[in-house]
C-alpha cells in the first residue's frame, strides 16, 4: 500500500535534518586535504548508512529514490510493513527501529574512534515540528579544548557569518547586474565639470587629429577653418580616418580611447617606442570637450577599409549614416562644430591663431588655417581704349606716323583665401644639444617670451629616473620690473608640455620663488595627468622635476662666463641671496654664486671662494661689515684695526646681504664674523693677550664708571676695544643682537606691526661700549675718573661720546633732543658763549600799527572795487 503526501508530515523535518547534517560536516572540506581520501571515504560511508536508516524510518524511500515506490511505514516506528524489494530494509524486518538504532550506534563508534574530538549531535526521534525546533535549541556542544582543531578550522572558513557552502549557494543563485548611468546627465557632467577652460576644446581636437596622422604617418595637417556666417568651425585632418564601427564605438562610448586601443595593438608589433610615444590620446573623453562651445557636432570620416560616414550628435544621442556625397575626404576626418552663441569669439581668426600657438604650437604636423587676405592689385580700366590719332603727316623722309593706343589701370583691394601655416616654431628641445645652433636657441627664446633681446644663458638637458623629461631653460637678460611685487605668487614662466601638447603654466611650486625669473619649457611623455589633462595627478613628481630643474639652473649659472655673470649679478643678485635664506637644501651651491665688494678689490666684486683663497695664515674667520653704502662701511670704526692688520673685509651694502650671511653657518669650513658685533678676535697670540689684560686692568676704573654712573641703563658693559685705531669709541651689538645696519632695516619695514614683541626685544637689547685706550679723549676721561673729577662736564662728555658712537655705529638715537642740546653746549664753550646767555626774543608788533595798516588796506580795497 501507499501513503499520500498529505498523510506523511515528515518531509520537511527530514529535509531539515539532512541540511543540519550537511552544515555540521562543512569542516570535511578542510580535513579532506589533511587526512587523505581513504580515511575520509570510510567516515562518509558510515555516516551515510546511518543517515539513510534514519531517513528511511521516517518516510517513504520512494520520496528520495523514485525507483523504490512500494515501501511504506506506519508512524509509530514499530509496526512498519516491509517491502520485499526494498534494498535498505530488506525482507522479514520485524522492527525497523532496532536496526536503525544499531546502525547509528555503530556509526558513532567508528566516528569517535577515527575522530575522538569531533562534536556529534543527532536527533533521531522527531515527533512534530515544535519538537524539532525545541530539540535544536537544546543541543549542547561538548566542552572546548586546545585540541579542537576542527572547530577552529570551521570558524576560519566563515565569511560574513556564512559558511563556505552557504557562500557557494549564495553566489550560485546571485543575479549579475551592470551599473547604470543616465547618459544625458553624465554628458552634462563631462561638459561642464571636467574642464576648467572652454578654449581647450581646440587643443583636444588638434591632438586627436595629430594622433590620426601619427597612425597613418602623413606629413600635413589641415586645421582649422571658420565659417562665421553659419557659425561653424571645421577641424580637418588627413589621418587614418574612422570606419562606421569606429564612429559608433569610439565616439558613442564615453571614456573609450581609440588611440589607447591602437597603441595596445602596436605593443606586439615592431613599432618603436618613440613612435608609440608620439600618440597623445589616453582617456577617450577629449572629443567631448567640443560641447563646451558647440551644441551640435558633426563628424565626417573616411577610412581606407570602409565608406565615408557621418556621425552627428547633440550630446544626448547620436546618429550614424553613410555620406551621400561619397568619399569626398578621400581619407581622414572632419569635425564640424555648430557653435553656441556665447562661443562665437572662436570664429575669429586671431583667436584661433592664439589658441593654436598656446596649446598646439609644437605638434608633430603642420597646422594650416583657412584665412582671408586683403591685397592691393592693379586692374585694367574697363573702358574703351582711347586712341590718340594724329593726323598723318609726312616728315622730311616721307614717313607716315602710326596710331598710338594708351592703356589705363587702377588699384583695387582684393580679398583672397588660402591656407596659412600657423605653427612655424619647432620643438628644438626634442633634438640633441649638438644639433641645435646658438641662433636657433636665441630665436626660440624670443618666440616663447616675446623678448627682443637674446638670453644671458640657457641649459638644454634630458632628465631620466623616476620621471623622464626634456627641458630647455633660459635666463632673461633683464629682470622683470615687477619681480618682487609678485614675489611668491605663481608665474607662467615655466610651461609644462606632455608629448608637445601644452598642459599648464599655472605653477606655484615648479620653480622656487627665488628662481621665478627663469623662463622655459618642460616636456615629458609619461607624466600622470588627470582626465582633463589640465593638471598633474601626482604632485610628488612635481617635486622630483623641481629638484632637477633647480640643480640644472644652478649648475648653468656656475658655468657662465665672468662677463655674463657680472650682468647676471646686477639683475638677479637679490634672488640668489633670498635663495640662501629660503633653500637650505641648495644653500651650499648658492653660496658659490655670491658676490660682494671687498676691501681687497676696489672696482670688482669677489666671491667667497676667492676670499678664502686669499685668507691669511691662521685666519679662522671670514670678516664682514654691513652698511648703507660702500663709503659708509669703509670708514666704519669697526674695520679700522682689521684693515690695519691686513685682513680682508667683505662689504655688505645691500639690505638683504646681512640676512643672507646670517643664514649661512659657514663656507668651506670657515665661519663668518660680523665686525660690528662682540666676539671679534684679531690677535690671538700670547703676547697680545697679555697686553690686552694689562690695558683692561689699567682702564678698569673708567669702564666701571661708564657702566655704573655716566652711562647707567644705556649700556650692558664697557670694554677696552681691540678693533679701534682712530675712533675714540664704538657701540657694539651682542652676538645674537641686531647690528646698527640690521636695526635700521627692521625699523624701516613698511609692513611691520605697530607693536612687535620680537622686534622690541632685539631693539631694546643693551650694547657694549668699547673704548680706544690710545685715544687722548679716553685717556683724559681716565685721568679725571682716577682723580675724582667726575663732575657734570665729565659726565656730559662721556654721554656725548656714547651718542656719537651710537650714530657712527649705525644705531638710532633715542634722545635726539638731549643730544642736540649737548652739542650746542659744546659749541658755546668752544666760541666762549656763556651757557646762561638766553636767546634774544622776537619783538612784538604794536597793536595800533596793526589797526592802522588794516584800515589803510581796507580803504585801498574799496577804492579798487569802485
Amino acid at each position: 500500500m501507499s501513503t499520500s503526501q498529505s498523510q506523511n508530515p515528515w518531509n520537511a523535518e527530514a529535509i531539515t535534518f539532512y541540511k543540519r547534517w550537511v552544515r555540521r560536516n562543512d569542516w570535511l572540506v578542510g580535513w579532506h586535504l589533511v587526512l587523505g581520501d581513504e580515511v575520509m571515504l570510510l567516515y562518509k560511508v558510515v555516516w551515510m548508512m546511518a543517515l539513510v536508516r534514519v531517513v528511511s524510518a521516517h518516510f517513504c524511500i520512494s520520496q528520495i529514490l523514485p525507483e523504490c515506490d512500494a515501501f511504506t511505514l506506519n508512524m509509530d516506528m514499530g509496526k512498519g510493513e516491509r517491502c520485499n524489494e526494498c534494498p535498505f530494509l530488506g525482507a522479514k524486518q520485524p522492527n525497523a527501529n532496532i536496526l536503525i538504532q544499531l546502525f547509528i550506534l555503530i556509526g558513532h563508534l567508528i566516528k569517535l574512534l577515527l575522530f575522538p574530538y569531533t562534536k556529534v549531535n543527532a536527533e533521531v526521534e522527531l515527533s512534530d515540528e515544535e519538537t524539532v525546533k525545541e530539540n535544536i535549541g537544546k543541543i549542547k556542544t561538548s566542552s572546548k579544548t586546545d585540541d579542537e582543531i576542527i572547530q577552529r578550522e570551521e570558524e576560519a572558513v566563515k565569511l560574513d557569518g556564512l559558511s563556505v557552502a552557504e557562500m557557494k549557494e549564495l553566489r550560485a543563485r546571485a543575479e549579475k547586474h551592470s551599473f547604470q548611468a543616465e547618459v544625458n546627465r553624465m554628458m552634462k557632467l563631462i561638459i561642464n565639470s571636467l574642464y576648467k577652460n572652454k578654449e581647450i576644446f581646440l587643443r583636444e581636437l588638434i591632438s586627436n587629429a595629430s594622433d590620426a596622422l601619427d597612425k597613418i604617418r602623413l606629413l600635413s595637417l589641415t586645421d582649422p577653418s571658420a565659417d562665421p556666417e553659419n557659425h561653424m568651425l571645421h577641424v580637418t585632418d588627413t589621418g587614418i580616418g574612422m570606419t562606421k564601427t569606429d564612429l559608433i564605438n569610439n565616439l558613442g562610448t564615453i571614456a573609450r580611447s581609440g588611440t589607447s586601443e591602437f597603441l595596445s595593438k602596436l605593443m606586439d608589433s615592431s613599432s618603436s617606442l618613440e613612435q608609440q610615444q608620439d600618440m597623445i590620446g589616453q582617456f577617450g573623453v577629449g572629443f567631448y570637450s567640443s560641447y563646451l562651445v558647440a551644441d551640435r557636432v558633426v563628424v565626417t570620416s573616411k577610412h581606407n577599409d570602409d565608406d565615408q560616414y557621418i556621425w552627428e550628435s547633440d550630446s544626448s544621442s547620436f546618429t550614424v549614416a553613410k555620406d551621400p556625397r561619397g568619399a569626398s575626404l578621400k581619407r581622414g576626418t572632419q569635425v564640424t562644430l555648430h557653435l553656441k552663441e556665447e562661443a562665437y569669439d572662436f570664429l575669429e581668426a586671431e583667436t584661433l591663431r592664439n589658441l593654436v600657438e598656446k596649446y598646439s604650437q609644437f605638434i608633430n604636423f603642420n597646422i594650416y588655417m583657412w584665412q582671408s587676405k586683403t591685397e592691393t592689385v592693379e586692374e585694367p580700366v574697363e573702358e574703351e581704349t582711347e586712341k590718340v590719332t594724329d593726323e598723318k603727316t609726312e616728315d622730311a623722309d616721307g614717313k607716315v606716323e602710326e596710331d598710338k593706343t594708351e592703356s589705363k589701370t587702377k588699384k583695387v583691394e582684393k580679398t583672397t583665401w588660402d591656407w596659412e601655416k600657423i605653427n612655424n616654431i619647432k620643438p628644438i628641445w626634442m633634438r640633441k644639444n649638438d644639433d641645435v645652433e646658438m641662433e636657433e636657441y636665441n630665436e626660440f627664446y624670443k618666440s616663447i617670451t616675446k623678448d627682443h633681446e637674446n638670453p644671458l644663458a640657457y641649459v638644454h638637458f634630458t632628465a631620466e629616473g623616476e620621471v623622464t623629461f626634456k627641458s630647455l631653460l633660459y635666463v632673461p637678460r633683464h629682470s622683470p620690473f615687477d619681480m618682487f611685487q609678485n614675489y611668491g605668487k605663481g608665474t607662467d614662466n615655466i610651461k609644462l608640455y606632455v608629448r608637445r601638447v601644452f598642459i599648464t603654466d599655472d605653477f606655484h611650486d615648479m620653480m622656487p620663488k627665488y628662481l621665478s625669473f627663469i623662463r622655459g619649457i618642460v616636456d615629458s611623455d609619461d607624466l600622470p595627468l588627470n582626465v582633463s589633462r589640465e593638471t598633474l595627478q601626482q604632485h610628488k613628481l612635481l617635486k622630483v622635476i623641481k629638484k632637477k630643474l633647480v640643480r640644472k639652473v644652478l649648475d648653468m649659472l656656475k658655468k657662465m662666463e665672468p662677463a655674463d655673470f657680472e650682468d647676471f649679478w646686477k639683475e638677479y643678485s637679490t634672488n640668489i641671496k633670498l635663495g640662501i635664506m629660503e633653500d637650505p637644501t641648495n644653500r651650499t651651491r648658492l653660496a658659490k654664486l655670491l658676490r660682494f665688494y671687498s676691501s681687497n678689490r676696489k672696482d670688482k666684486m669677489t666671491s667667497l671662494a676667492e676670499y678664502v683663497s686669499r685668507m691669511k695664515d691662521k685666519q679662522e674667520m671670514i670678516y664682514y661689515v654691513a652698511g648703507n653704502s660702500r663709503e659708509e662701511v669703509e670708514s666704519s670704526p669697526f674695520v679700522e684695526r682689521l684693515l690695519k692688520k691686513g685682513y680682508e673685509v667683505l662689504y655688505l651694502v645691500e639690505a638683504v646681504d646681512e640676512y643672507a650671511i646670517q643664514s649661512m653657518p659657514e663656507f668651506d669650513g670657515k665661519k663668518f664674523q660680523n665686525a660690528a658685533k662682540e666676539g671679534l678676535k684679531i690677535d690671538d697670540d700670547e703676547k697680545s693677550k697679555e697686553m690686552q689684560k694689562q690695558l683692561e686692568k689699567e682702564f678698569e676704573p673708567l669702564t666701571n664708571w661708564l657702566k655704573d654712573v655716566a652711562l647707567k641703563d644705556k649700556i650692558e658693559k664697557a670694554f677696552v676695544s681691540q678693533r679701534l685705531v682712530q675712533s675714540p669709541c664704538a657701540l657694539v651689538a651682542s652676538s645674537y643682537g641686531w647690528s646698527g645696519n640690521m636695526e635700521r632695516i627692521m625699523k624701516s619695514q613698511a609692513h611691520a606691526k605697530s607693536y612687535d614683541p620680537t622686534q622690541e626685544f632685539y631693539a631694546n637689547q643693551k650694547k657694549t661700549f668699547e673704548i680706544n685706550p690710545r685715544h687722548p679723549v679716553i685717556k683724559e676721561l681716565l685721568r679725571r675718573v682716577q682723580s675724582g673729577e667726575t663732575n657734570d662736564k665729565t659726565t656730559d662728555t662721556a654721554l656725548l661720546l656714547f651718542e656719537t658712537a651710537t650714530l657712527r655705529s649705525g644705531f638710532t638715537l633715542n634722545d635726539q633732543v638731549g643730544f642736540a642740546e649737548r652739542v650746542e653746549q659744546i659749541l658755546r664753550r668752544t666760541i666762549d658763549v656763556s651757557l646762561d646767555e638766553p636767546v634774544e626774543e622776537e619783538p612784538e608788533i604794536e597793536e595800533e600799527h596793526e589797526n592802522k595798516m588794516s584800515a589803510e588796506e581796507k580803504d585801498e580795497t574799496e577804492h579798487l572795487e569802485l
